[in-house]
């Protein structure tokens, strides 16, 4: 597993995102438990969560709780894993998404994180998306305020654009660490977001890094209904040539588009993470990422 920075913590270059083992149609706690412990036996050190990553109708902190068992049950080492979650968004009772920035309820929520998390301080505590009813720089200053405070080591933003990331290294200097975006061959929209962050040396944590790349089998691609070829062809004709999952190619790809990406698939069985963990160390020749560039 190859390392990359997040601030001055390394981390496996490919990360856990753990939203799938708790919301809609998630697997039982077995499952969810062994995907976790795969990661580990990967080499993944970053676990990416959220209060929010539960299933509607039930209490927020789910995904926490999970990791933090999973966590206290792991037989090997875990000193050097990173858990990262996020404050800021809600669900819904149907299934919806909400949003809620202001202070008082950002600092509750972190609280409530560090309960469920069971630790001192959170190691990367991210803001999850900006409040349209509530100025940024508010929401920036009280996670500021709880980083002074020693409950959050370290600070992240996400689905933010360029000014948003620029007035947050504004507020909050040296402990902006991160940004995460989606970011996938079928969504690039954030690629100014991307080279920003390598030019202010910020972590970029791309959810959704799969976005365009069939969901087949680990076997191999699979056509679309109807028999056209699958979105983003090319990855599957290299990972064809590779012996390798689409999956994996994809995940690989996106490693060489930046020096501070670090990539953070969601997974819900063991063999999916092994399968992306494997993106690390899987080298792409000149010839492959033109033809990948190209899709």
């Amino acid at each position: 597993m190859r390392y990359r920075p997040i601030g001055d913590v390394p981390v496996g270059a490919i990360g856990l995102g753990a939203m799938p083992l708790s919301i809609e149609g998630h697997p039982e706690e077995a499952r969810a438990l062994a995907t976790v412990h795969a990661a580990l036996d990967a080499g993944v050190t970053l676990l990416d969560t959220a209060d929010s990553y539960h299933a509607p109708g039930t209490e927020p902190g789910h995904n926490e709780l999970l990791i933090a068992r999973a966590l206290a049950r792991y037989g090997g080492d875990t000193s050097k894993v990173l858990v990262a979650t996020k404050g800021g968004r809600g669900r819904t009772p149907e299934g919806g998404w909400t949003v809620n920035g202001r202070p008082e309820h950002l600092r509750r929520a972190c609280e409530a994180s560090l309960r469920r998390l069971g630790v001192e301080a959170i190691g990367l505590y991210q803001l999850h998306k900006p409040d349209p009813e509530v100025p940024y720089e508010e929401s920036l200053g009280a996670v500021r305020e709880l980083a002074e405070e020693g409950k959050v080591r370290m600070v992240g933003v996400s689905n933010t654009d360029r000014d948003q990331i620029l007035l947050a290294r504004e507020v909050l200097g040296e402990r902006l660490v991160s940004v995460q975006n989606e970011f996938s061959p079928a969504v690039r929209g954030s690629e100014p977001e991307l080279r920003l962050c390598a030019e202010l040396g910020l972590a970029f944590l791309p959810w959704s890094p799969l976005g365009g790349i069939s969901r087949s089998s680990l076997d191999g691609p699979s056509s679309e209904p109807g028999g056209a070829a699958p979105a983003h062809a090319g990855f599957h004709t290299v990972a064809r040539r590779l012996g390798v999952s689409p999956q994996r190619v994809c995940l690989a790809w996106l490693l060489t588009l930046s020096p501070t990406l670090i990539a953070i698939p969601g997974a819900s069985r063991p063999e999916t993470i092994r399968d992306s963990a494997a993106a690390a160390d899987l080298v792409l020749a000149p010839e492959h990422l033109a033809e990948l560039d190209a899709a």
